[in-house]
């Protein structure tokens, strides 16, 4: 195709200039020799011009040729670099599976061992018992004397005590199963409270998160806290059943927070017998899939110890929630032994570690260190909250650290948001009590909700 068109040109180049010749001759009436030789020079001006233009095509086209492999090959080394990446990311999972499958390996034979040493000491014990009781069965009964009066005190002091610890042990199940009976009759009255305790920016100390607590009020009344009653739900399997009647009030709060301020977020404390409860937990799932619109700015919180003993299922549950879109937050922190990268696969985003652990702990050689922690932290994504800050001093301390949040009594207590507020529409969330302070609107003691 290139050469019939270099034919085609070279035939237009000669009829131009024969045509030039020939009105040269006709019309102006040079010789026939003078005619040719300005034909001949035109036909070697256009064949030059053509070579030229031909050379210019060409350079340009091998440059454009030249530009495309040189991004191809960018392309190509950005790709292998990726490659390169993830199958260096396969192997340190794989080296990490492998470290966790050896130790739970040698830990299962380990307790193995144990076992086996306890049946052999059970046993043992059961063959001595045997054999006192073959010899009490054989020896014969002897009458007793009347035990003298020193004996007679000392029989019936070891009596007092032996009958006061179960009177004790009694007195403690007593009061564990009239707490329980209160907790459920809360929970089926509805009287579980929901408090609300500011998460605020440093310095300038603007309310960014709020952390949703849990509070109980019995039938006279009195609010119960958290400290009284969560370990007794806990041992009588009630904090399902707690967590989602707080999360039910979280959205409903959550919902009119975001009418004000998108940039709100909210804390929502969790157990994690939650995530194992085969009966509230499909419920709950189903409940913030319907709100997985909320995703942003609603944290599922748990303790350190909670994250720390999660097992197979837990894990499960939590990779459903980071699924739907919800983040986690890592609070109750009680030593600073973390690995951030193995906090961000979780989904942890939030870590909130307690003011006086950051500024006056006593470390050890394997924990980070506390000025450190909020820069290692947030190259995975995580903020470190400071938590139980109750003095400037520990503010001023604290911006030392980097940290960009913090939490305390010096910013506000939990205040109580009153139930008719979350039933409401506007777009306010009253607190009963509130002192001024953030973005939720002051309400008195015994006012309702406009």
């Amino acid at each position: 195709m290139a050469r019939i068109g270099a034919i085609f040109v070279s035939i237009c180049m000669l009829l131009i200039a024969g045509a030039g010749g020939a009105v040269l001759y006709l019309q102006f009436g040079l010789s026939g020799a003078e005619s040719a030789i300005v034909a001949l020079t035109a036909l070697t001006g256009l064949a030059l011009y053509n070579i030229v233009s031909a050379r210019t095509r060409d350079r340009t086209h091998r440059t454009e040729q030249i530009a495309d492999l040189s991004r191809g090959t960018a392309d190509l080394a950005r790709q292998v670099a990726e490659f390169g990446r993830r199958l260096a990311g396969l192997e340190s999972k794989l080296d990490t599976f492998d470290g966790k499958t050896r130790s739970a390996t040698d830990s299962l034979a380990l307790e193995i061992g144990e076992l086996g040493a306890l049946v052999k000491q059970l046993a043992e014990s059961v063959a001595v018992h045997d054999n006192a009781l073959a010899n009490n069965t054989a020896t014969p009964t002897t009458p007793t004397r009347d035990p003298t009066p020193a004996a007679a005190g000392r029989t019936r002091t070891d009596t007092a005590a032996a009958e006061a610890r179960p009177n004790g042990a009694a007195a403690a199940q007593h009061k564990h199963d009239a707490m329980v009976a209160g907790i459920r009759s809360a929970i089926e009255s509805s009287r579980v409270d929901l408090y609300l305790q500011p998460v605020v920016t440093l310095p300038q100390r603007k309310v960014r998160y709020y952390e949703a607590m849990s509070r109980l009020r019995d039938d006279d009344g009195e609010v119960v806290p958290g400290t009284d009653f969560l370990d007794h739900a806990e041992k009588a399997g009630l904090m399902p059943k707690i967590d989602n009647l707080l999360l039910f009030r979280c959205v409903q709060v959550l919902r009119r927070l975001l009418l004000k301020n998108r940039d709100i977020g909210l804390f929502c404390n969790l157990s994690p017998a939650t995530l194992t409860d085969a009966e509230v937990f499909p419920q709950f799932l189903d409940f913030v899939e319907a709100n997985r619109a909320l995703g942003p700015s609603l944290v599922f919180e748990f303790a350190q110890s909670a994250f720390r003993d999660m097992g197979p299922l837990e894990h499960e549950a939590l990779a459903a929630l980071s699924d739907r879109g919800f983040r986690f937050s890592m609070d109750h922190v009680t030593d600073l032994r973390m690995e951030p990268r193995e906090l961000a696969e979780r989904g942890i985003r939030f870590v909130k570690t307690p003011a006086p652990l950051l500024l006056h702990r006593a470390g050890s050689a394997s924990d980070i260190h506390a000025a450190d922690l909020s820069d290692l932290l947030g190259r995975f994504g995580i903020d470190l909250i400071a938590e139980r800050i109750e003095s400037e001093g520990m503010v001023v301390d604290l911006l030392d650290y980097d940290v960009r949040y913090g939490q305390g009594f010096l910013f506000s207590p939990p205040r109580p948001v009153r139930a008719e507020a979350m039933q409401v529409a506007g777009d306010r969330v009253e607190l009963i009590g509130r002192d001024g302070q953030g973005d939720l609107e002051p309400l008195g003691p015994h006012s309702t909700a406009a």
